[in-house]
């Protein structure tokens, strides 16, 4: 991926070949066809250089350039800055973009795969039984699935209260011949870790569901940042400064009877370090984020089939 450095010096080529490659003066005329194989449309280029003492950027000696082509010749410095800041940085954010929907698809079709075989196992094993209170488990995987997508949701208290719930429900099954009161229901819940109805699997269960979730929502999470400050970052807002420092370099040499000048690489790289001071700032943070990001990148997930393996051992007892 390409830091900041990269990401100037590349700038400064892309506007270093903008203006030609020779260093030999030329007359207006030259200067008109060069702005017109520019795109420019200027109606009253000079024929002969006139004095620059209206110019506000370039310099007021002799010039080719009026005060409408000076004022268009910084339009265009603004627009050609954006859009090259713009195509620059849109690998970076394709990736990104690219990466976070592989990834979220992934995760989320795992999940939806885990509780599609869940459901299909307990329906063959329990029947209607389990159909009648199989929303204890679509719950499950529904807050599972908000927590992945960044919903407000304790992981710890949301497995401790599936579990309770779903001894809740056994137990009312499993003692239907008899009339179980919400208290008695709560006193249960209350000694659940000193009876431990289902063994090591809560514990279990809980350790693998967490970190495997955790690490799949920090890292999902670590794409959208990087996507958005990628995304940022490509919107230039230009200064004043920057614009008269990009006309300077890239066409006040036209009103100089010179429009085929190549400013020095150098002469680029510091106009482009003043106009992107602000992206330049980020650079040790980002190349920091883009180390750590190639190191996890692809995360290593535990395998969620262990949930359902869990459950099958337990349902096997």
């Amino acid at each position: 991926m390409l830091g900041i450095r990269t990401v100037l010096w590349t700038l400064s080529v892309a506007l270093s070949v903008v203006t030609g490659a020779d260093f030999k003066a030329h007359n207006c005329s030259e200067v008109r066809q060069a702005s017109i194989a520019k795109g420019f449309s200027f109606e009253n280029v000079p024929l002969q250089e006139m004095s620059g003492d209206h110019l506000r950027v370039c310099p007021q000696g002799s010039t080719c350039c009026t005060s409408e082509m000076e004022d268009k010749f910084g339009q265009r410095s603004k627009l050609e800055l954006e859009n090259l800041v713009d195509e620059t940085s849109h690998e970076l954010r394709s990736t990104f973009v690219s990466r976070h929907k592989k990834f979220d698809e992934f995760f989320l079709e795992l999940l939806e795969n885990t509780e599609k075989s869940l459901n299909e196992m307990f329906v063959r094993t329990y029947g209607k039984p389990y159909m009648q209170n199989s929303e204890v488990f679509q719950n499950l995987f529904a807050e599972l699935k908000r927590y992945y997508t960044g919903g407000n949701v304790n992981l710890e208290e949301m497995l401790n209260d599936f579990w309770s719930r779903l001894l809740e429900r056994m137990f009312t099954l499993l003692n239907s011949q008899y009339v179980i009161t919400e208290d008695y229901l709560e006193c249960i819940s209350k000694y659940t870790d000193q009876l431990k109805p289902f063994g090591d699997v809560p514990k279990k269960l809980k350790a693998q569901v967490t970190r495997a979730f955790i690490v799949a929502r920090t890292f999902v999470q670590g794409l959208s940042v990087g996507r958005e400050v990628a995304s940022r970052v490509s919107k230039v807002s230009s200064t004043p400064a920057c614009i008269r420092a990009l006309t300077k370099m890239m066409y006040c040499p036209y009103c100089q009877a010179m429009p085929s000048v190549k400013p020095c690489n150098n002469y680029c790289l510091n106009v482009m370090k003043g106009c992107l001071a602000n992206q330049a700032d980020l650079d040790p943070e980002w190349n920091q984020y883009i180390v750590l990001h190639q190191m996890t990148w692809p995360p290593q997930l535990p395998d969620l089939n262990p949930i359902e393996m869990v459950w099958m051992s337990w349902t096997a007892e």
